[in-house]
């Protein structure tokens, strides 16, 4: 896929920053027809009288509804999750990469056997860390890869998170089931289930990996 330049993205950007200005600067007028009919415009009716509507606006959690419009928009554009394990050193590197940046994220946990089934399904394989940025999927984590995809993304190379701005509590890939401890028809206890598997961190890679090889994609 054709490879998105950072310098058009900003320029989109800004321009849909200028257009939501000038919508909200402009009146937006309730009018009742002679009928009864109840219309919208942005154009004062005939009848002086008549008085701006206020138009609610959706609005999404409070996490997201803080942070700056430019960063807003291309974080509903490229929404980045993590998927991580415990004890995963490029695990901790990638998400040390988001936060000093300041990228909002989401965070899933593999711990589980089910949640490692989930990754391979997922991803094709049961290597952490594993990302997307939008469409795009990452596999491992490699500095200079995950910075180049942010960039083209564009996610300012500068944090940008308000003071206030609280990111998700990590979850995890696949929501845990409650045990049942009740005996089975023999009335002995259920079998103990076996011990969870654990995936594989991927070693650190440089450059583009065999995930990419056409460049990047969103």
């Amino acid at each position: 896929m054709k490879k998105t330049s950072p310098v058009l993205l900003s320029l989109v950007l800004s321009g849909l920053s200028l257009c939501s200005v000038a919508v909200q600067a402009q009146g937006v007028y309730r009018i009742v027809g002679p009928d009864g009919k109840v219309t919208f415009s942005d154009r004062p009716p005939a009848d002086t009288a008549a008085q701006p509507a206020r138009v609610a606006t959706p609005s999404g959690p409070s996490s997201e509804a803080s942070l700056p419009f430019e960063l807003r928009q291309v974080a509903s554009r490229y929404p980045v999750t993590i998927y991580i394990g415990t004890d995963c050193a490029p695990c901790t590197g990638l998400r040390n990469l988001l936060v000093s940046r300041g990228v909002p994220f989401s965070e899933r946990t593999v711990t589980s056997n089910e949640d490692i089934e989930a990754l391979q399904r997922l991803s094709g394989s049961n290597t952490l860390p594993f990302g997307t940025i939008g469409g795009q999927q990452l596999s491992g984590f490699a500095d200079v890869e995950w910075t180049r995809y942010l960039d083209a993304a564009g996610y300012p190379k500068q944090s940008q998170l308000p003071a206030n701005y609280r990111r998700p509590a990590p979850a995890p890939l696949v929501a845990a089931k409650p045990v049942e401890a009740a005996p089975n028809a023999a009335g002995t206890a259920p079998a103990a289930r076996p011990a969870p598997q654990r995936p594989q961190p991927a070693a650190p890679t440089e450059g583009p990996t065999p995930s990419n090889p056409a460049g990047i994609r969103f």
